[in-house]
């Protein structure tokens, strides 16, 4: 998670980047912006989840999420996947938006709500798989956490992804749906969380053309 065009990295993490977006167009595009802003204009809570301040940004969380992202999507089917996604990046959008006071971009959030999920569903396990599972996530975690006190990163929006991940974790089933309601509901929250990603860009377009931002 990178602070946006108006935070720190918007030159790059520590100087360094590859293809960096210039912060008047990520401001444009959606970057999340302090809660009075985001209030005004909430769609920024989710755009912001897919915008990235740079080629190497994006290279970096994609390569995180084909790492992660299978297990949950294994475990939770590609419909819940997209929503526990969108939804924990919106919540830590909330919480850096509400804690900090600078804008932010990127998906680490939404990437560290994965982990949380899976990490609260290993939770009280002990077979040899999950615990295996369970040091891997916590040291995963160590490493982000200290990532996340860098200049340039958004520390709150991670917490706040990993706090919305590992409370989904704790009451969302570990396994696919397999009757036609928990297929119907997980389709209801795919296609919902879809439609709310699509919706959310419609307005920052619509927000352009209009010329508001």
């Amino acid at each position: 998670m990178r602070l946006g065009g108006g935070g720190v990295s918007g030159g790059g993490l520590f100087g360094f980047d590859i293809g960096v977006i210039s912060g008047e167009v990520l401001l444009r595009l959606g970057e999340s912006l302090p809660l009075p802003y985001n209030l005004q204009e909430p769609w920024r809570l989710v755009t912001a989840v897919f915008l990235h301040a740079s080629i190497l940004h994006i290279g970096f969380n994609m390569w995180f999420l084909m790492d992660v992202g299978p297990l949950v999507e294994e475990l939770y089917g590609s419909a819940r996947l997209l929503f526990i996604y969108v939804f924990t990046g919106i919540g830590g959008y909330i919480f850096a938006s509400i804690f900090s006071r600078y804008p932010a971009i990127g998906g680490s959030g939404a990437l560290l709500g994965l982990i949380g999920v899976l990490l609260a569903m290993s939770m009280g396990r002990q077979t040899q798989g999950m615990q295996m599972l369970r040091r891997q996530l916590i040291y995963l975690l160590i490493y982000i956490a200290v990532i996340s006190l860098l200049p340039g990163v958004s520390l709150m929006a991670h917490l706040g992804g990993f706090v919305c991940g590992f409370g989904l974790g704790r009451i969302m089933r570990d396994r696919k749906p397999a009757t036609p309601g928990e297929r119907k509901i997980a389709s209801v929250l795919g296609w919902g969380s879809a439609i709310i990603v699509v919706a959310s860009f419609a307005m920052i377009v619509e927000a352009i053309v209009r010329g508001i931002v």
